[in-house]
């Protein structure tokens, strides 16, 4: 729900921005990686040390190229099943990155192994949850669900309790307990998308299967 509306918004805000991109000559592709690369850059520079509100605040200016690229591909009229290939891709290596960092920050100086496997959680579960999105459909299905805690719902949830916990730095007392609670709905949200999807997926693969089940069983009586 939140990937919709947000990218409606977001279109519309930077659409003269990736406009401005195409007369100098950048490519979609090319915003693509630099996106990428920004966002791996700013999660296990910062995250791991603990600086949650600088790591945050460069993860979010690079985070936005998944709405620019694309932008720029329909502007160009240049949509493509490389271009989505890398696209999807990639993010998955900048949630991975994200995760992975606050991972290795509770694994280290944040002492808490418990937090460490939530966040691990919360990096493998999102792999997953595309995944089954990606392997139905490989297979003809629509996976026609809008699931609770999407890609938007993992990244603004996350990205929000990692910038303010950052302000325990600058003096916000307690504000630091916001993170650990983001990973849990992170972690919980992310379980039943993954139920959810699981479960329409075997229902549309009942269903798709019974056709042809149908049709066999009505030449036969024919």
């Amino acid at each position: 729900m939140l990937n919709k509306y947000a990218r409606a918004f977001f279109t519309r805000v930077l659409t003269p921005f990736a406009a401005l991109l195409i007369r100098l000559g950048v490519s979609p592709d090319a915003v693509t990686l630099i996106g990428t690369g920004g966002v791996v850059a700013g999660a296990l520079a910062f995250y791991p040390r603990g600086e949650f509100f600088w790591g945050t605040i460069v993860i979010t200016l690079f985070v936005f190229s998944d709405l620019v690229d694309g932008n720029m591909a329909r502007q160009l009229g240049r949509s493509s099943r490389w271009g989505a290939f890398l696209d999807s891709t990639l993010d998955r290596v900048a949630d991975s990155a994200i995760f992975g960092g606050l991972a290795l920050w509770y694994a280290g100086r944040g002492d808490s192994l418990s937090l460490c496997a939530v966040a691990i959680f919360c990096l493998a579960s999102g792999q997953v949850v595309s995944y089954t999105k990606a392997r139905g459909e490989s297979i003809g299905l629509p996976v026609n669900v809008n699931g609770l805690v999407e890609r938007a719902e993992r990244l603004v949830i996350s990205l929000v309790a990692c910038g303010f916990s950052g302000l325990h730095q600058f003096g916000v007392p307690h504000i630091e307990v916001l993170l650990p609670i983001a990973l849990w709905i992170v972690a919980v949200g992310s379980l039943v998308t993954l139920i959810q999807r699981v479960v329409t997926v075997r229902r549309e693969a009942a269903e798709a299967d019974a056709v042809p089940a149908a049709a066999a069983g009505g030449g036969e009586g024919a």
